[in-house]
């Protein structure tokens, strides 16, 4: 059994147009692989250590600059001293269920934004462990938001992208660690950090 170093690789952020590329299937689970997911998992800890009111929920592979369909899901979202992953490989979306709920969204990789977004409820998720295992989850609420997102990175897909148009569907923290209203005019509508490839 090979031991994977832990590094601290930084998260990349938008623009970087990696974040918009559709990511491979991982054919094997080798060193390669595990390096990544201890990667990941590291980056997530060290991300909210700097960062007081959040906490890491999950992390896709191509925050990293990596073109691979990795994901890690923290298994206790309730609990930032609760420091355990999940790595979740090919994870594909079965099923979407449910009533559509719109809830607040953050990502490492877009910084100080956050969105109100529709999902759907329940997801049902197909997806193999770390060590082979393939797996069925049936996943709600917060966790189902949880999946379908990070596995949207996968696809190049940001949770700015479903709530593109909505002039009132974007937030920031305030120094109280609150969630307050964004101008959309001012730092939303014409912001090329955000949408790059948008025509003039």
């Amino acid at each position: 059994m090979s031991k994977q170093k832990k590094t601290t690789k930084p998260v990349i952020t938008t623009p970087d147009p990696r974040l918009r590329q559709k990511s491979t299937k991982v054919s094997q689970i080798d060193d390669e692989a595990k390096q990544i997911i201890a990667e990941m998992i590291q980056s997530c800890i060290d991300w909210e250590n700097t960062h007081e009111f959040e906490l890491s929920a999950a992390m896709a592979a191509p925050q990293l600059g990596y073109n691979r369909r990795i994901i890690v899901v923290r298994e206790d979202m309730s609990n930032k001293d609760n420091a355990n992953f999940i790595a979740l490989i090919n994870p594909e979306v079965i099923k979407t269920e449910g009533k559509t709920l719109y809830d607040y969204e953050g990502c490492l990789s877009v910084p100080t934004i956050y969105g109100k977004v529709p999902r759907p409820a329940k997801a049902r998720i197909k997806a193999v462990l770390e060590d082979g295992t393939e797996v069925r989850l049936k996943a709600q609420d917060f966790l189902a938001r949880t999946l379908l997102h990070e596995i949207d990175h996968l696809n190049g897909i940001l949770f700015i992208d479903h709530i593109k148009d909505q002039t009132d569907a974007f937030y920031k923290l305030d120094d109280k660690g609150d969630l307050v209203p964004l101008d959309y005019d001012k730092y939303i509508k014409d912001n090329k950090d955000l949408w790059p490839d948008d025509e003039e």
